[in-house]
């Protein structure tokens, strides 16, 4: 009866506080937005920016959830510069959009506007679900804005057991019969394949909330984590049917053959520092599929942190605060050593900080972009264990059409 009280307040229960991590807007395009976290008082202690990047079709809140089971808000508190990107909702004309759009031209902004404000012209990159396969392809075709990838939960290899990658696979599933007829790919159609992965879940749900009804902090959580649950995003046409056909159908990623922009996307292009978390009750992403990253990538620094909840729940529960999220702050602390040291040290002695040409450009389009003051400073040397990443500089820059046209 204490339950059943409590569960027949649940009417009149305020609607929980989601996304309240106080945040700045600092770009806007089309639907979608950039957000800086507001740092915590006296500044960021840590000279490298986070960038979030959630799944493209859920909201970016799920990594903000309530104060107190936030991961944005805990990062903040640690010390961490946070940006997160929030996808917004597509419109009809949004069907036109292609992953390259998304994953490179719209990524790539966002990553290059918060790299601008740490001292190397790089962020720390956490992809979440499919956000983490869009930081993966971005990375492995344009790396230099990326100090370091963190995945939690990210698919990366496609051909695997999962019930997702045997459906998508019957010859009854028409992809561009659903595109042309939809335009948009509707959420209530993704979210009903996602309940028939564990149809007894909703069942379960109820009876979990019923034992836990008299406990308000138990009650605000599965609120919260119901009111991100049912406000999904619709999976821009054009998108949806490159994702099907090349990386479920194609495993294209894992093969070497997938390109973002007409460029090689290539696993083994990506040498920066990695980390992949994977969940062994993942009924969404099956653990083997997001760990396959880890043989894919030419880092010699990188970890795996397997951990035993579900997709959803292992990110924002209060096992989460303990055992993942100060894994993720571990792993970027421990590469921004030499680099923090070097930045508390100008701060102290109040040097001037040198800058670089490429740093100075980036600041500079950062400070334009954002409305603020952006400093560089010259890189120090990474960590022994921490291989350098390449030069984009380095690279042979790709012939325009009319040069390769005339021979040259």
């Amino acid at each position: 009866m204490r339950g059943l009280s409590a569960l027949g307040k649940m009417l009149t229960r305020p609607r929980p506080p989601v996304g309240s991590t106080p945040a700045d807007v600092v770009h806007q395009e089309n639907k979608w937005r950039l957000l800086r976290y507001r740092p915590r008082e006296g500044g960021p202690t840590h000279a490298t920016p986070v960038l979030l990047v959630p799944s493209l079709i859920n909201r970016h809140y799920v990594l903000d959830l309530l104060p107190g089971k936030s991961l944005a808000e805990w990062l903040v508190a640690e010390g961490h510069d946070v940006f997160a990107i929030d996808w917004g909702t597509p419109a009809d004309e949004d069907r036109f959009l292609t992953f390259d759009d998304i994953a490179d031209r719209y990524l790539g902004r966002a990553l290059r506007l918060a790299a601008a404000h740490g001292p190397r012209g790089k962020a720390h990159v956490l992809g979440y679900c499919l956000g983490g396969t869009l930081a993966v392809i971005h990375a492995a075709a344009h790396e230099d804005k990326v100090a370091s990838l963190a995945l939690l939960a990210a698919p990366v290899r496609f051909d695997d057991d999962g019930l997702l990658s045997r459906w998508t696979k019957t010859r009854s599933f028409d992809v561009g019969a659903l595109v042309e007829a939809t335009g948009n790919v509707p959420w209530q159609l993704m979210q009903s394949a996602f309940h028939l992965l564990r149809p007894t879940m909703n069942l379960s749900k109820a009876v979990h909330v019923l034992d836990r009804a008299w406990d308000d902090e138990s009650l605000d959580g599965f609120l919260a984590l119901e009111t991100w649950g049912n406000d999904n995003v619709s999976f821009p046409g054009e998108c949806y049917r490159r994702y099907i056909d090349e990386l479920y159908r194609g495993d294209a990623l894992v093969r070497g053959t997938f390109t973002l922009s007409g460029k090689p996307a290539r696993l083994e292009a990506i040498t920066c520092p990695t980390l992949a978390v994977t969940f062994e009750h993942d009924h969404i992403v099956p653990w083997p599929s997001a760990a396959a990253v880890l043989d894919a990538v030419s880092s010699t620094d990188k970890e795996r942190l397997h951990l035993s909840g579900g997709h959803v729940g292992a990110v924002v529960s209060k096992a989460a605060k303990m055992r993942l999220w100060p894994v993720l702050s571990a792993f970027w602390k421990a590469r921004d050593v030499e680099i923090d040291a070097a930045l508390d040290g100008a701060r102290s002695s109040m040097t001037e900080i040198k800058m670089t040409p490429e740093a100075s450009d980036a600041a500079r389009r950062g400070a334009a972009r954002s409305g603020e003051a952006a400093v560089e400073v010259e890189p120090v040397a990474k960590q022994a264990e921490a291989p350098p990443l390449k030069s984009m500089a380095a690279r042979p820059k790709p012939r325009s059409p009319k040069a390769r046209r005339q021979g040259r």
